[in-house]
């Protein structure tokens, strides 16, 4: 389980987010340590195991300066299941609306979800052996020596010649040949011509299983998630399996014929255990917006009990208890919580002590520089010049910055940021959608393949000259 981390030393985890998130290099360091602590803890004693608890970290910082990704990076670096949810989007229990229980819920489906992914990714040879078998049993039925036909004439094979392939390169002489024999040749002509790939558009028959089992909704009072899980569980278990009949190309029929087999052929019990033990020992749970159910006011009252009630509800989840999940119980004691607000109304000190204290490691994120800006621009993989430079060459255009032009809307976007609201690297994205859309539009029918668009310092400032001119307007345009 810790294969994937044993390899990644703090500095390296530090070099794998510094390819996709300039800057924060606190931030970095922090989840770093965090989750090289995670692999020391699981090659510890086993009694010191159930004695190290995670530190979870609070991320303060305005919008756009990175915290969410972050948190999603590392989680696909450490191939640790990851959940995000937003604080302001839970209630206190007896309040309609998601209780916090629910957020680790999410986490074991995700678990369950990348268990049986990589499971099914070690059957899947085995399986598509036994699709191509179905399939062909479909196309030619099989013959046995020990059951010959009532009849004696040749056994319809349940298919018709959609092609001239069949027709040009007939079977040698079958006069003298048994039935099950010229059977078999004839299954082996078609599954040379499965793997081929030249039957991929004949339409075949094939069995499904579908559950009967209806989507049920409940009246009255509300009902928890668990509650309803499980309903909708017993009412599938009860409800017998039909097979159901469709027609379909072979090329389709495979897709989920390969599903339904992979399936089959791993053990779910397994997959369900494995999946919690990966989700209690690497799991994360972002909580974005935590600063939303700070009581910044520090009265009582109207929606401020329920702010401060989803809180408490968060005690116990972020310390370490059990949650019952419809996989089995989960224990958070080990699961890494990170939290993350822009604290622009609120402050930290506004949460209940209780839970600054589950949060012990603080870092403040900087708000983004001119030059921060243009290397978010140029540097990350998933840079929005490379995404613009690959939509272009889906088309056959080729797009280029010239240096000078990056400069430029680096000032532009920060200047925007620093006169209007400053929500961070996102205003890049208006900034180079409203350079870039012109462009767009016309390809293909104006700016046709092979065609190569430059964007010049010039460009930029005559493109984006009335986004900075009707900036005093902006506050009363939604």
């Amino acid at each position: 389980m810790s294969s994937q981390l044993d390899k990644l030393t703090p500095r390296e985890i530090v070099a794998e987010l510094d390819k996709y998130i300039i800057g924060q290099h606190d931030a970095k360091r922090n989840v770093a340590i965090a989750l090289r602590n995670r692999w020391r803890r699981m090659n510890s004693t086993p009694e010191m195991q159930k004695e190290i608890i995670p530190n979870n970290i609070l991320m303060i910082g305005a919008t756009g300066v990175g915290k969410t990704e972050i948190a999603r990076r590392l989680a696909k670096i450490a191939d640790a299941p990851f959940v995000k949810v937003e604080a302001s989007k839970f209630t206190e229990v007896g309040y309609v609306g998601r209780d916090v229980e629910s957020m680790v819920r999410d986490l074991v489906e995700q678990a369950v979800n990348m268990v049986k992914t990589a499971k099914k990714e070690e059957v899947k040879q085995k399986a598509q052996d036994i699709v191509e078998e179905i399939i062909l049993d479909v196309l030619i039925p099989p013959m046995y020596p020990n059951n010959p036909p009532k009849n004696n004439s040749r056994p319809s094979v349940g298919f018709e010649i959609t092609d001239d392939t069949d027709a040009v390169n007939p079977p040698p002489p079958v006069s003298s040949m048994p039935d099950h024999e010229l059977n078999e040749r004839t299954r082996v002509r078609f599954r040379d011509k499965l793997r081929a790939g030249e039957l991929e558009n004949r339409k075949i028959e094939i069995d499904m299983q579908s559950s009967s089992a209806p989507n049920i909704g409940v009246m009255g009072g509300p009902i928890d998630d668990m509650s309803m899980m499980n309903l909708q569980e017993m009412l599938g278990n009860m409800m017998p399996k039909r097979n159901k009949k469709r027609k379909m190309s072979i090329a389709d029929a495979r897709k989920i014929l390969l599903e339904e087999e992979a399936a089959k052929l791993i053990d779910m019990d397994e997959v369900k255990e494995e999946a919690l033990l990966k989700a209690e020992n690497l799991g994360i749970i972002f909580i974005d917006e935590i600063d939303k159910i700070a009581n910044s006011n520090g009265k009582g009252g109207g929606p401020d009990v329920s702010r401060e009630g989803v809180q408490r509800d968060l005690l116990p989840i972020v310390e370490g208890s059990t949650v019952n999940t419809k996989h089995g119980p989960i224990k958070t004691d080990h699961i890494l919580f990170v939290a993350a607000g822009a604290f622009h109304v609120s402050k930290p000190s506004d949460l209940i002590p209780e839970l600054q204290g589950r949060f012990p490691i603080r870092v403040e994120l900087q708000s983004l520089t001119e030059n921060d800006f243009y290397r978010i621009l140029k540097e990350p993989r998933n840079s929005l010049t490379r995404q613009y430079f690959a939509l272009m060459e889906a088309e056959g255009v080729e797009l280029t910055f010239q240096d000078d032009a990056l400069l430029e809307l680096a000032k532009l976007a920060f200047t925007i940021n620093s006169e209007v609201e400053n929500i961070g690297a996102r205003r890049l994205q208006t900034v180079m959608s409203t350079l870039l859309n012109d462009f767009m539009f016309d390809i293909p029918d104006v700016i046709g393949p092979n065609a190569h668009v430059i964007v010049t310092k010039e460009l930029v400032q005559e493109r984006l000259a009335g986004l900075v001119k009707n900036r005093d307007l902006s506050q009363y345009i939604l």
